[in-house]
C-alpha cells in the first residue's frame, strides 16, 4: 500500500513544489524510481537479518519504519526530498515478501488457506491505496496523504511489538509433518528451477496486467462508456473480485496435490488472455475477470512450493530471491508492453505476448515433480 501512494499523490505533491500543471505528473514520478528498486534489492538484505535476528521482530522494524519513513516524507520542502523518504519507505517495505510470508507459511498445516487468505489481504491494499490516497488528497492535502497512514503503520508497529514481549505474537508448534521437514524435500532441485520458471512467467503476466487492464478498458469499452472514471472503476471491480480467487486455490493446495491445481490454473491464463486480445466491451470485462483470477489464483500456489521443498530456515532466503525476480519481470513487462504500444500501437499484439508469457507457466508447472517429498513424507539432505 505505502508503495503506491505516491503513484496517487505525486501530481498533488508537484503542484505544490510549483511544479507547472501539465508536467507536474511526468516531472515527480521519477524521484519515486529508487524506491521501486530499493524494494526489491534489499529483500535478500531483509531476508539475512531475519535468519539472524527474529522474523517477529523484523516485522516490527516493518511497521515501525515504513510509518515512520512515510511520516518523514511528509514534511518534505523539495521533490529531491519526497525522493530521499521514498527511497526509504522501499527499503522497509522490502521487509514483507521474504519475511512476512516466512511466517505465514511457517509450521505447516493449511499452508494454502493462509496464503490466500493473505493474499486477498494484499490486493485489497493495491485496491485500497488509490482510494484512501484519493480521499485524504480530497479533504486534506499530498502531506497528509503519507503522514496519516504512517501514524497508523506507527501504531500498529508499536502494538506488535507490545505483543511481542507478552509472547503474543509467538509462531504456534509446527504439525509433525512441518518438524520433520529439517532438508531440502526430494526433487527441490527440479522443484525450484520449475518455480524460478513460474515466478519468472508469472511476473511478467502480472506486471503486464495490473499495467494494462485500465488502460485496455479506456480504448476498448466505449461501447459501455467513455467515462475513465466508470472504466476505472470497472478495472478496480475486476482486480478486487478476482483475488478472492486466490482463497479457492488455497483450499484446493490444502486438499489436493499441487501439480495438476498448478497446471489447471496456468492453462486457464493464456485463453481468457488471448480473449482479451480480442474482444471489447462486456466480453471483454468478462475475459479479464477470468484471466485475472487464474492470474490471482496462481500467487499461493508458487508459495506453496516453495514451502513444501524448503524448510523453514532456508525459506526467507529462497523467498527474497524469488520476489527479486517477480518484481524485476514484472517491470521488464510493463517496459515492454510500453514499447509495443509506442511503435505498434496495437493492445493486441501486446495481450498476445502476455499470452505467450503465460504458456510458460504451463510448460514451468509440467516440470514439477508429480508429488513432493512432503507429500511422500520423505526428505533429502540439500548438497
Amino acid at each position: 500500500m505505502f508503495m503506491l501512494i505516491f503513484a496517487k499523490a505525486a501530481f498533488s505533491a508537484g503542484l505544490a513544489f510549483g511544479l507547472a500543471e501539465n508536467g507536474a505528473y511526468a516531472e515527480m514520478l521519477p524521484y519515486g524510481i529508487p524506491a521501486m528498486v530499493l524494494f526489491a534489492a534489499c529483500a535478500p538484505l531483509a531476508a539475512h537479518l531475519a535468519d539472524r535476528w527474529r522474523r517477529n521482530a523484523m516485522m516490527a522494524v516493518f511497521f515501525i519504519g515504513i510509518g515512520l519513513a512515510s511520516v518523514a516524507t511528509s514534511f518534505a520542502q523539495s521533490p529531491l526530498q519526497v525522493g530521499i523518504g521514498l527511497a526509504a519507505i522501499g527499503v522497509f517495505a522490502a521487509i514483507y515478501h521474504p519475511v512476512g510470508i516466512s511466517m505465514v507459511i511457517q509450521g505447516g498445516g493449511n499452508v494454502g488457506w493462509r496464503l490466500g487468505v493473505n493474499g486477498v489481504w494484499g490486493n485489497m491494499g493495491v485496491a485500497g491505496a488509490p482510494l484512501l490516497t484519493g480521499l485524504i488528497l480530497s479533504f486534506i492535502d499530498w502531506r497528509a496523504a503519507f503522514y496519516v497512514p504512517g501514524a497508523m503503520s506507527v501504531a500498529l508497529g508499536l502494538a506488535y511489538v507490545g505483543m511481542i514481549r507478552s509472547g503474543r505474537a509467538e509462531p504456534a508448534p509446527g504439525t509433525a509433518r512441518e518438524r520433520a521437514h529439517v532438508s531440502f524435500a526430494a526433487g527441490w532441485q527440479r522443484a525450484l528451477v520449475a518455480l524460478a520458471l513460474v515466478t519468472a512467467a508469472g511476473g511478467f503476466v502480472f506486471g503486464a496486467m495490473t499495467f494494462l487492464v485500465p488502460r485496455l478498458f479506456d480504448v476498448r469499452m466505449t461501447g459501455i462508456t467513455e467515462d475513465i472514471a466508470i472504466t476505472g472503476a470497472l478495472a478496480a471491480i475486476v482486480y478486487a473480485a478476482a483475488a478472492f480467487s486466490q482463497l479457492a486455490v488455497g483450499r484446493l493446495i490444502d486438499r489436493h496435490r499441487i501439480k495438476p491445481v498448478l497446471l489447471t490454473v496456468a492453462l486457464a491464463q493464456p485463453v481468457f488472455l488471448a480473449v482479451m486480445a480480442l474482444e471489447a466491451d462486456y466480453a471483454l470485462f468478462a475475459a479479464a475477470l477470468l484471466a485475472m483470477a487464474f492470474v490471482f489464483g496462481q500467487i499461493p500456489i508458487t508459495d506453496a512450493v516453495l514451502a513444501r521443498y524448503v524448510p523453514d530456515q532456508w525459506r526467507t532466503k529462497v523467498l527474497s530471491v524469488k520476489f527479486l525476480l517477480n518484481l524485476g519481470v514484472g517491470a521488464l513487462a510493463i517496459m515492454s508492453a510500453r514499447w509495443v504500444l509506442a511503435n505498434d500501437g496495437s493492445f493486441e499484439t501486446v495481450m498476445l505476448i502476455v499470452a505467450g508469457a503465460a504458456a510458460v507457466v504451463v510448460a514451468a508447472a509440467l516440470l514439477l515433480p508429480a508429488r513432493s517429498g512432503a507429500e511422500l513424507g520423505a526428505v533429502a539432505p540439500a548438497e
